[in-house]
């Protein structure tokens, strides 16, 4: 039985902070104004104006206030979700205070702001009666306004052991009569805080990198049915392991990280999107290569792998120090275990409508062929591989097309700079396929 979601989102790729304060400044409010002004590929899916750890405490009075102000003015024409994250801290009655009261000051509908507002942020939550005390705010906040109950949405930071451990109690405690928990919107990751709070060393100083509190978050999320959102990576001149932070997140089912520029907001908003063109990796060792594709053949150019004919059928393929003596098959064989396709938008939905096409006609599975020309040392050699497709592949497919669909769905802006990447045809049939 899938889990039902009470929101529209069904992902979430980006999740974008900025400071609601700067100190020193002729106008405070700057990095505020500048995000909520942004639009296309370049704006969030759900945008944080951060009165926590990117605030200053002694600017945090004047953070909510030019919240209200910037989002009062800007909030109608924002194209995704706003989420200001408030203080928060399951040991401190004070901090949860002052947050409870930055709420109700934002959610006054006399300031102009919440009705462009979908919910905020509690950061630095403890176990699971600690999510619900933040819970119990926020249902105070929608009754002193008259609002509908649930209709601010409560998105948590996993900052601690204690907060990790509550990712297991979700799925019971949401729809008790006891709680308003059917709010939560986000799972985020904060492996700052939460290393300091496992006591988490690495000989460089730097961040453990948390591979199982990222697919315990995810975990959470998909059995109480929330999205999962990643932490953030703070070298922001990184932009190759930002995208490999994103790949190895994705094979866990979370798709959103955190982006802390506008530069990361753009590779976090493209990144998990299918490709525009299909690609041939070639595996040497432990790396993958993607090959160049010339007049429809796959050249490899490197030093890892090298290919050489001794006679009509006789090949020799070196892979770093391992030597292959192969006749024409062998080599083949070699080759479609060193090789994977990695699919294009345009190839995924073709591959989709010939299933549902197929389906149709009452076929349960059917045969996918892909097949290449690979050019090794100036050495050709023609691979072919037949995939199964039976209603699980499909439904797997499905993923990266379904995440398409609601971004199209739901960032009206990004339409033309997405059909400029895949073209209005592949464009509208990837809306289609599936439904």
């Amino acid at each position: 039985m899938s889990v039902e979601r009470h929101y529209d989102r069904e992902f979430v790729r980006t999740f974008f902070t900025s400071p609601t304060a700067v100190e020193g400044e002729d106008d405070s409010a700057k990095m505020i104004q500048s995000a909520a002004q942004l639009r296309g590929l370049k704006a969030p899916d759900v945008w944080v104006p951060d009165n926590e750890d990117a605030t200053a405490p002694s600017m945090r009075d004047e953070g909510v206030e030019n919240i209200i102000s910037v989002v009062a003015e800007h909030g109608a024409e924002f194209p995704g979700e706003i989420h200001p994250r408030m203080v928060w801290h399951r040991e401190r009655p004070t901090t949860r205070y002052q947050g409870f009261q930055h709420m109700l000051q934002i959610a006054n509908p006399d300031n102009g702001a919440v009705e462009h507002i979908d919910g905020f942020v509690i950061p630095e939550v403890g176990d699971i009666d600690d999510w619900k005390k933040a819970d119990e705010f926020f249902t105070i906040v929608e009754n002193e306004y008259g609002l509908e109950e649930g209709s601010l949405s409560m998105s948590v930071i996993v900052e601690s052991g204690e907060a990790e451990l509550a990712l297991g109690d979700l799925r019971a405690e949401m729809g008790k009569p006891s709680n308003n928990l059917e709010r939560l919107f986000l799972l985020v990751d904060g492996e700052v805080d939460y290393s300091k709070d496992m006591r988490g060393m690495t000989p460089t100083g730097e961040l453990p990198s948390w591979p199982e509190l990222r697919h315990n978050t995810s975990r959470g999320a998909s059995a109480a049915g929330l999205i999962a959102v990643d932490g953030p990576f703070d070298d922001i001149r990184d932009i190759e392991g930002y995208r490999e932070r994103m790949i190895d997140n994705r094979a866990k089912g979370m798709i959103g990280i955190w982006s802390l520029t506008p530069s990361q907001v753009v590779e976090a908003n493209t990144e998990p999107l299918p490709p525009q063109t299909g690609s041939w990796l070639l595996t040497a060792g432990d790396t993958d290569i993607e090959l160049e594709q010339t007049n429809g053949k796959h050249i490899y150019d490197g030093d890892s792998v090298s290919l050489s004919v001794e006679d009509d059928d006789t090949h020799h393929l070196v892979v770093g120090s391992d030597e292959h003596t192969l006749d024409r098959d062998e080599l083949r064989s070699e080759l479609l275990k060193m090789t994977a396709y990695v699919p294009s938008m345009d190839d995924i939905v073709d591959s989709m409508e010939e299933f549902e096409a197929a389906k149709e006609a009452g076929k349960g599975a059917i045969a996918m062929t892909q097949s290449a020309t690979l050019v090794i040392d100036g050495v050709e050699i023609d691979i072919k591989t037949d995939r199964m497709w039976d209603e699980a592949t499909y439904q797997a497919a499905m993923t990266p097309i379904a995440l398409f669909q609601d971004v199209y769905e739901h960032r009206t802006d990004q339409h033309d700079e997405l059909e400029d990447r895949y073209g209005a045809d592949v464009v509208n049939r990837a809306t289609q396929v599936g439904n």
